[in-house]
């Protein structure tokens, strides 16, 4: 069947089974790869992206469930400008391996969408579905912080 999608800003029209996920088609058919295969099974939050800037895992999502504009960690921010939340992560140096990072990002950008002054209990919260191999998780929470106090500021 085919399906038009519009993927961080763009059109993209892909002729597969409405029962595909999501994460394969951003993968495999639209060439974005940043959105990661982790689990398979909705527990590790390595493949999070948003759509309509609620942060859903694309490896539950099937491709004729999807409804509305899907945003991937490509779609975050712009070559040579990172969004905050991106720039956060450099700054607190929270990637160690990386893999399950795109997922983490996407997952706290869409915290601070909803709650701009979360506190540390509402980071746990909202993070908890996403797994660091590494531990990087009070890395991550000082990031959230600090991309909370910057968006403040513009």
């Amino acid at each position: 069947m085919s399906t038009r999608l519009r993927i961080n800003g763009k059109s993209h029209q892909v002729d597969l089974p409405d029962d595909v996920p999501l994460l394969w088609v951003l993968r495999d058919n639209v060439g974005l790869t940043g959105t990661k295969y982790g689990c398979g099974v909705a527990a590790c939050g390595a493949c999070t992206v948003h759509i309509d800037g609620v942060a859903v895992r694309s490896c539950q999502v099937a491709l004729g469930d999807v409804d509305g504009d899907i945003t991937t960690i490509e779609g975050l921010g712009k070559p040579g400008a990172m969004a905050v939340i991106q720039q956060a992560w450099v700054d607190h140096q929270v990637a160690q391996c990386g893999y399950c990072q795109s997922g983490q990002i996407m997952q706290a950008a869409s915290l601070l969408a909803e709650n701009p002054s979360p506190t540390d209990a509402d980071i746990d919260e909202a993070m908890q579905g996403n797994l660091c191999r590494c531990g990087t998780y009070p890395r991550i929470r000082a990031a959230v912080h600090t991309a909370a106090s910057k968006m403040k500021e513009v």
